[in-house]
Formats: structure tokens, sequence, C-alpha cells
């Protein structure tokens, strides 16, 4: 509801200025003190300074607000920015995009390795590292990556304090943090992942897995004869599924479950590929705007 009043004013203020009527529209930043900013957390707080916004003083906010009024534009954005953040997020590819083309260089582009998680600076590709490393040790690489990701959004100093069996939300996961989350790795791995990653796969190691066997599958190579039939490759599947529920039993549950999510989000992306195609519509929020995800996040999470 916030966001939609906030929406409306911006429109009727260029709806005026295009009648010559004046109107000015001040999409504020982070007011230090007051407004908004006094229902924020710690963890709330650190997470807009890495996006960026500094809390600024009232008496600099008033003296933005004598200069929106002096300006003719119908929305402006009074707001204190830290500019390297801003460099730091645009090296990494991740951070708000209306900001990123402040900094010098403009908004970062992905490159044409972003698919095998390359990471700028020299950094060592996430798929290198994969292939580096051998079998028994890529799942310990990727939970660490978790870890890192989970630790640094929710505000912790090191990614030892973030237990791997402990759900998601239980660890303080919110519709913010979530979104932050999945860019973030989204951009290291260079996947597409879908915006209920928190929900799909609950736990850190949960959750390393499942990108695990993704990575896997996007390095996996095409073979002599081409790629294969999906329908066949479904096929197979079918069989060999229920050939694994025939023999499973009750100490099976925790497995079956992670079956059950690894489908359910390759379903999820075929709905996205299908939608894209023209064809039939899906309940996808892989291409989601961010308040269409908020909204289905504080649904998910019980706080709307």
């Amino acid at each position: 509801n916030y966001a939609a009043a906030n929406t409306f004013l911006d429109a009727l203020a260029h709806h005026r200025h295009t009648h010559g009527q004046p109107a000015t529209s001040l999409a504020w930043g982070l007011w230090d003190g007051g407004g908004m900013g006094e229902r924020l957390t710690a963890t709330d707080l650190t997470r807009l300074r890495r996006s960026g916004i500094v809390p600024m003083p009232p008496e600099e906010a008033l003296r933005m607000l004598d200069t929106a009024l002096g300006s003719t534009e119908p929305l402006l954005y009074p707001a204190r920015l830290d500019l390297n953040a801003l460099r730091t997020l645009a090296a990494g590819g991740t951070g708000p995009e209306p900001l990123l083309g402040l900094v010098r260089g403009g908004p970062a582009r992905r490159s044409a390795s972003a698919g095998t998680g390359a990471r700028p600076g020299g950094a060592v590709p996430l798929a290198d590292r994969l292939a580096a490393t051998p079998a028994e040790g890529r799942e310990e690489l990727v939970l660490g990556l978790v870890r890192e990701h989970v630790a640094a959004v929710l505000g912790h100093g090191s990614p030892d304090r973030i237990d791997a069996e402990r759900g998601l939300l239980d660890l303080g996961f919110d519709s913010l943090t979530a979104v932050e989350f999945r860019n973030r790795l989204g951009a290291v791995t260079g996947l597409r992942l879908p915006t209920t990653v928190v929900f799909d796969h609950p736990t850190p190691a949960a959750l390393a897995r499942h990108l695990l066997g993704e990575l896997a599958v996007a390095a996996a190579p095409a073979g002599p004869a081409g790629p294969a039939d999906p329908l066949e490759a479904i096929g197979r599947l079918e069989e060999l599924l229920r050939q694994h529920s025939a023999g499973a039993d009750a100490r099976d549950a925790a497995e079956a479950a992670e079956i059950t999510q690894r489908l359910q989000s390759v379903l999820q992306d075929w709905h996205g590929l299908t939608a894209s195609l023209g064809g039939p519509a899906a309940d996808d929020l892989g291409s989601a705007t961010d308040d269409e995800l908020f909204e289905a996040l504080d649904k998910e999470l019980g706080l709307s």
C-alpha cells in the first residue's frame, strides 16, 4: 500500500507537470532518527548501507527540500549515497539498478561468461573452482559459499555462525533479505534462481545440494548426437522414480523431500520458459518484479 501510494504521487506529479501545473514528488532516502527509519532494525540498517543508502541528518534533508522546491523536475530523489558501496555492487553485478548508473562506468553488465559463474576483478570462476575440487569436497565448497552469503545478508561477521541444518527463515530471513540473497547467489553462480529458492530449499545444506546439482547440469556438455529428446528423458526419469519409490522406506523421507523440491524447481523453470514462448500461463514468480516478489514472499512469511 505504501509503495502504491507513493507511485501514484509520482505519476500525479508527472501528470501535472505535463499540463503546466506545479508539482514535485520527492522519493526520500533514509532520514537519520525519524520517519520510517525509526522502525528499522540494526540488520535493516546494515543491509541499506550495503546497498549504498546512508542515513542523512534532518538538517541535510531540509536543505535538499529547499533545493527541490526551486527545481522544475516533477520527481527527485533526495538521499545520501555511499558511492564506494555502489561501485562494489556494480563490480559484483548486483545492487539497485537505478543507482548503479550513478557510479563510474554505469550499470554493471554481465559478461558472456556469466553463465559459468565468472567473477570480475580476476577472481576464479565458481565453475573452475568446482572443476579443480575433488568430488567429495564440492558440496562443502558450495555450502561454504551459501553460508558466506547468508552471513552477509543477515549482518553476521562470520559464516561460522550459520548452522548448515537450521532453517533459513529461523535464521532471520524476511522478504527483503530473501531477495538480496537470491540475487547474490545468482550473481556468484551464474544460475537463474527462482524467487522462492529460500522456501524450496529451506536450509543452507539443502540449498547447497541444490546449487551443486544445478551447476553440474549447467556444466554438462551435450552428447555427440546433440541434446536428448526431453520427452524420452522424462520417460526415463518416471521409470527411475518408480523403481526408487518401490524400494524406499521411512528412512528415505529426507531424500524424497529433496527430490520433490528439485522436481518442483524444474517444473517452475519450465513454466517460465513456456510463458516466454507464448505457452500456457503459469504461476511463475521467476520473472516477477521486485514489488510482486515482496508481496509473494510476505504472504509466505505471514507478514501480510
